[in-house]
């Protein structure tokens, strides 16, 4: 007699574990009374700092994330193989004001 095997339900991204968002909630907005807007900018910036700098996440191999973003950066390593810019060659030609292109210009009317 086959088994019956029921779907595989995977978990919305909020039930998954703790966002970024809920942890700033939980340590740092829900336990400070800024008294503020500069005091509030400060708090904030330290505890991304210490979030992004100083404490590895397991989704990212225990690294920190500024150290993942180290490693994974696709769109910079594109980016340093060109020195003039990010695409390997221009696509238009660049217009020159001393002469005319009238094959390529639209003409009105």
């Amino acid at each position: 007699m086959p088994t019956r095997t029921s779907p595989v339900i995977t978990p919305a991204p909020r039930e998954r574990g703790v966002s970024i968002k809920g942890r700033l909630r939980d340590e740092l907005l829900n336990e400070t009374l800024f008294t503020s807007l500069a005091q509030a900018r400060v708090a904030l910036g330290c505890w991304r700092a210490d979030y992004n700098d100083a404490r590895p996440h397991s989704r990212l191999g225990w690294k920190t994330p500024s150290e993942f973003a180290l490693t994974c950066h696709p769109r910079r390593d594109l980016a340093l193989r060109y020195a003039e810019g990010s695409a390997p060659a221009p696509v238009a030609t660049t217009a020159r004001p001393d002469k005319s292109n009238s094959r390529g210009e639209l003409r009105s009317g």
